[in-house]
């Protein structure tokens, strides 16, 4: 059996190297980067980074260390560094990009659009039918919010820390069509849904389904979108793989006829907001039970859970040896606060981000 393409989408913040304020240079940043190395986002002072698809992770580690030096090699030319932080950590005063939608979007939804200073790690997983993409956002819903608890790399916000490791994922929540989803049973009720949902005139377009994961409507793909965009590059390989093996793992069932977990989304709100919270420092909720557990537990069961996977795909072992790196190294936002504390001010933790950003 084929191992599944998967690609990560990278979202950086442009800030400038000796007072960390994140600056409004986008445009600037594109011109620098040259056609289709880069892409824009929502404020003007992030861009974006995409992989080509890759079946080996070691390929894929490839492909994200040279989309973050790109990125760096074209933000430099604009007198900026782009730095793998999920939120500033210095206060910042975001500008709207020049895109005719971005600016859309803002006027309809108002602060909470021009607030939108975030940068997120995306998941993309070919899949074969818009069924079997829908048979399997069912099946991944549980354990998302591990994906997440991962990933952590946002514990600053407007200038403090918010007490949160992902703060980021709070921000986001703000947006009315963000956050977990219920079961589907169809790709004709996710298309429904979607019809239903654009048709309240809330949303601009389907671009803005901000589904925790999601049917891509311009890819052969299922997105996941739940992460922080990571702080190391093995970072996001680790959330890539074991989000290549769930998808895989839920393909399995859906095409095997294995019940989706009917868990109700309340409950996956509370998964996400604990893992938000904590990252992997206290316990998340664990989806065989619903019940705290400590999280390295159940950052090993989502590895059990995806094992078969896993091994087919001949991941096992790199997987296991990504997470004992991570688990000993700790996510983004451990490192955010060690070098507030070592350095005093919050210049230490844009400088700590682009020490390990390639």
């Amino acid at each position: 059996m084929a191992v599944r393409t998967l690609g990560v989408e990278e979202e950086f913040l442009l800030v400038d190297p000796d007072s960390g304020e994140p600056r409004a240079v986008g445009a600037t940043v594109l011109r620098r980067a040259g056609e289709g190395e880069l892409t824009g986002e929502l404020q003007a002072q992030q861009v974006e980074t995409a992989t080509d698809p890759c079946r080996d992770l070691g390929d894929l580690l490839g492909e994200i260390r040279t989309r973050r030096a790109e990125a760096a090699r074209a933000a430099r030319a604009a007198d900026v560094e782009a730095v793998p932080l999920g939120t500033p950590p210095v206060p910042a005063d975001p500008h709207v990009s020049a895109d005719a939608r971005y600016r859309a979007m803002v006027e309809r939804f108002g602060r909470t659009g021009r607030e939108q200073l975030t940068c997120a790690c995306h998941v993309h997983v070919a899949v074969g039918s818009d069924d079997e993409a829908v048979g399997a956002l069912d099946r991944i819903r549980p354990w998302l919010a591990v994906l997440l608890a991962v990933s952590v790399n946002s514990p600053f916000w407007a200038g403090t820390d918010t007490g949160y490791a992902g703060f980021r994922t709070q921000v986001w929540g703000r947006w009315p069509s963000a956050g977990p989803t219920g079961p589907y049973g169809s790709a004709a009720a996710y298309r429904e849904l979607t019809e239903t949902l654009l048709g309240t005139d809330t949303l601009l377009d389907e671009g803005m389904l901000y589904f925790d994961a999601r049917v891509s409507h311009h890819q052969s793909t299922l997105e996941v979108r739940v992460a922080d965009v990571c702080r190391e590059p093995a970072d996001a390989v680790l959330v890539a793989a074991l989000t290549r093996a769930l998808v895989e793992t839920a393909a399995r069932e859906w095409a095997e006829d294995v019940p989706a977990d009917p868990v109700r989304t309340e409950v996956l709100r509370l998964a996400a907001w604990r893992a938000s919270r904590s990252g992997l420092d206290t316990d998340l909720l664990h989806p065989h039970t619903w019940h705290p557990a400590p999280a390295a537990d159940v950052v090993r069961a989502l590895i059990e859970h995806v094992g078969p996977a896993l091994r087919d795909a001949g991941e096992l072992d790199t997987v296991g040896e990504l997470w004992q790196g991570l688990n000993a190294r700790r996510p983004g936002a451990v490192h955010q606060r060690r070098a507030l504390e070592r350095g005093g001010d919050l210049r230490a933790v844009v400088l700590d981000a682009l020490a390990a950003r390639e």
